[in-house]
């Protein structure tokens, strides 16, 4: 009713210049014959009445084709539309209805364009980072089978450079799937613990380095999340740690619940975070002021991290002072098994 209301306010100039009319002829029919004017005001009333009527359903059905036309031009810029829309409006508004459908058609090119080179481009970083894994799974396997046969030191920095390398990659990965049309997440209940230790297992060689102390006090519950993503999220919170990490590191798992959600806590005894940093930590980019970590940050590990807790409903955490060491509360929404 309001819409229709709003339909006919705009032709309300018009509709008073009738209704004038209306009074105008009926004043010149009372002055003319004063008893005329008594024995026909029933009718001039009810006609006055019917021609309003019939009047406000003609312009409210012709604003509601015009509306749907316009509507379906909007969504379709195509020449059928425009034509369609054109045999709608007045002459005052064609020259205008046509621009705008050539300036419409020429956006709807430009961007049917860039999307096929996003989508190109989606592809060829994909390939290109699946690729890459081939010599990433021939230096995995060259050190699990020919260890022995290598220097110490060597096998180490072979194995410390290819976790780097795979960081990287899935790091480029995950933008890319998070940037991407297409979502393949797949749901189902993980074992906590056994997600961690595969982490762990993937960041041995940068935890050995820096001989980090490692505490685990979790439960034997299990999550509903997606494996990959929540891989890689445990992933950055624990290369972070390594980055920023001080003298003896040390880094503490522990899990509890709260309210209605499963926390598993991650914690460190690195430099931390200085308060004047905690609200920029998620941005993309932000590396902060956190002394010689500074040097190998990319600003990219908790943007993921936070981007990729969106997708699977998962609430991030920060607490954290300067010299104090560094917390990541990770929650995640009970979700009972069937």
């Amino acid at each position: 009713m309001k819409h229709h209301m709003k339909m006919i306010l705009q032709y309300i100039p018009w509709l008073l210049l009738l209704l004038g009319i209306d009074v105008f002829a009926a004043l010149l029919l009372w002055i003319a014959d004063v008893q005329a004017f008594y024995a026909m005001v029933i009718v001039i009333v009810l006609a006055t009445v019917i021609f309003f009527s019939v009047v406000c359903v003609a312009l409210i059905r012709l604003e509601r084709k015009r509306g749907q036309a316009f509507f379906d031009f909007l969504y379709d810029p195509d020449e059928y539309h425009e034509e369609l829309l054109l045999e709608n409006v007045s002459l005052a508004q064609k020259e205008s209805i046509q621009l705008l459908g050539h300036m419409l058609r020429e956006q709807q090119m430009i961007y049917t364009e860039l999307e096929t080179k996003l989508n190109d481009y989606e592809e060829y970083v994909e390939s290109w980072a699946h690729e890459i894994k081939t010599p990433l799974s021939l230096l995995t396997l060259l050190l699990d089978n020919r260890r022995d046969e290598l220097p110490t030191m060597v096998g180490f920095k072979l194995d410390y450079i290819r976790n780097h390398m795979q960081e990287s990659i899935d790091q480029m990965l995950f933008y890319a799937r998070l940037k991407g049309t297409r979502k393949d997440y797949l749901f189902e209940y993980i074992p906590i613990c056994e997600c961690i230790q595969d982490v762990l297992e993937d960041y041995k060689p940068l935890l050995e380095e820096k001989r980090f102390h490692i505490q685990c006090n979790l439960s034997d519950d299990s999550v509903y999340s997606d494996r990959r993503g929540l891989h890689f999220l445990l992933g950055q919170i624990i290369s972070n740690s390594i980055k920023y990490c001080d003298k003896e590191p040390e880094l503490y798992f522990e899990s509890f619940q709260r309210d209605n959600s499963y926390v598993l806590s991650v914690q460190d005894n690195g430099v931390g975070v200085r308060i004047c940093d905690l609200p920029y930590i998620f941005e993309k980019g932000f590396t902060g002021n956190s002394g010689e970590g500074k040097k190998k940050a990319t600003g990219m590990g908790l943007y993921l991290a936070k981007e990729i807790a969106k997708e699977l409903n998962i609430h991030l955490n920060i607490n954290s002072e300067w010299g104090q060491g560094f917390e990541m509360q990770i929650s995640f929404p009970i979700v009972w098994e069937r």
